[in-house]
């Protein structure tokens, strides 16, 4: 159960429900209030700042979507977030990332990877979690393959989607009734 009730439509502010709305949006649903957009919600300014950085690393970094997905997979599973897990993997998919990738996450287990920069994205992110620093080797692949601003916006889509994570984790916030829980 969710230590704090999500907030219903009815109960937003006119700037909640604005803000949901724009959020809902941007992000392929109606108004949104679930999640950790809700909890977000309670504080408007940090909504809507937490919102415009999201926005801007899902949509204006160099880093392809394929490789964000990989490294907000990896977060997801290294916070066992399942909201995150829900909302992310099948846009993982989309973005064209192997279904075998996905799952060996999920599993926890190394993926068996067809392509290097894929797995420069597995290593640095899971390296970074594990052993809070990132060795030489494992940055160097890393900028070989999407540069050093690719890498620094690597490490902030991580730091975002950890945030957001510890959200669902800390508050366990639910999947919408009917999803199964992806690391149960």
């Amino acid at each position: 159960m969710a230590r704090v009730p999500e907030l219903r439509p009815e109960q937003l502010t006119e700037h909640q429900r604005e803000l949901a709305a724009e959020l809902g949006s941007s992000r392929g649903g109606g108004v949104e209030t679930g999640g950790p957009w809700g909890l977000l919600l309670r504080n408007v300014e940090l909504c809507e700042r937490a919102g415009r950085f999201g926005t801007m690393l899902r949509d204006s970094t160099s880093v392809p979507k394929r490789l964000s997905e990989i490294a907000i997979a990896v977060t997801a599973r290294y916070w066992t977030a399942d909201f995150e897990w829900y909302a992310h993997a099948p846009k993982a998919l989309l973005a064209g990332v192997s279904g075998q990738v996905i799952e060996a996450i999920r599993e926890r287990r190394r993926p068996l990877f067809d392509h290097k920069d894929e797995e420069a994205v597995y290593d640095f992110v899971t390296e970074l979690y594990e052993k809070k620093l990132v060795s030489a080797p494992t940055y160097r692949a890393l900028v070989e393959h999407i540069g050093a601003t690719g890498a620094i916006e690597l490490t902030a889509i991580a730091g975002f989607y950890s945030t957001l994570a510890m959200l669902i984790v800390a508050f366990e916030v639910e999947l919408p009734r009917g999803v199964a829980r992806p690391f149960a």
